[in-house]
């Protein structure tokens, strides 16, 4: 059974995915919060699989809630989506930097949300494809000096050759198994270096490789190539 946390100050939207998600027989909608506060206290209390959380909420907004979620050990195996009405939204590149698992639209299918979760709950990272790389290489982009980040050499010396060209890969949003394709490298291989850069880099899923690989600009924000991954695939899958 996958426990899923409502957090959204809009009642009809809590209402409305409540019924949605309580209507599958593996998902379980264990609580609802009306803004960051309540929340944090929800999700401490229930220790939900997935919290898909509102990014604008009143008194403590997503992003807050998302770090305060992220920082505690005791919800290590908690996966948040971030949910948000507008494309391109500074709280949401906030979000995914704190540690959520990715974000999707506000207007997102019924049939794409049931799914969304699911993906999250079995431990990959959701980044909706029509708005994630916008996103990203807008914030990426234009707001160098709003970011506090380290050195790039610093962040990529504890990486091989190899590690780091993986990371690129991973950054321009190719899936396993193309990043296979494109090293002419076995499918199990290139998880495998998937695999050690979430343990070297600390990164909680792909979502976070992603960014990091923008962030030391390993992927330049115009001159990333977009996968070759089907326009009604959720997932940047590991």
């Amino acid at each position: 059974m996958i426990r899923v946390l409502l957090a959204d100050d809009q009642t009809l939207v809590r209402a409305g995915f409540r019924a949605l998600l309580d209507s599958e027989a593996d998902i379980e909608v264990v609580g609802e919060a009306v803004d960051g506060i309540t929340a944090v206290d929800l999700a401490t209390a229930t220790r939900p699989d997935i919290i898909l959380m509102d990014i604008r909420m009143p008194h403590v907004n997503g992003l807050e809630a998302t770090r305060r979620i992220v920082a505690d050990p005791a919800l290590a195996n908690t996966r948040i989506v971030v949910l948000t009405t507008f494309e391109v939204d500074e709280y949401v590149f906030g979000a995914l930097r704190a540690g959520a698992s990715g974000f999707l639209l506000k207007d997102i299918e019924p049939v794409a949300l049931i799914d969304a979760v699911r993906v999250v709950a079995s431990g990959q990272a959701l980044l909706a494809p029509r708005v994630t790389r916008t996103l990203i290489e807008a914030f990426v982009a234009s707001a160098p000096t709003e970011r506090t980040i380290e050195p790039p050499n610093h962040r990529l010396d504890v990486l091989t050759a190899r590690e780091r060209e993986v990371l690129g890969l991973v950054g321009r949003g190719m899936s396993n198994h193309e990043i296979a394709e494109h090293l002419v490298l076995s499918p199990l291989t290139a998880k495998t270096h998937v695999s050690r850069l979430f343990l070297k880099l600390g990164a909680r899923d792909r979502a976070q490789l992603v960014v990091i690989a923008f962030e030391t600009n390993l992927v330049k924000p115009s001159a990333a190539p977009r996968s070759r991954r089907p326009p009604e695939e959720p997932a940047l899958r590991r």
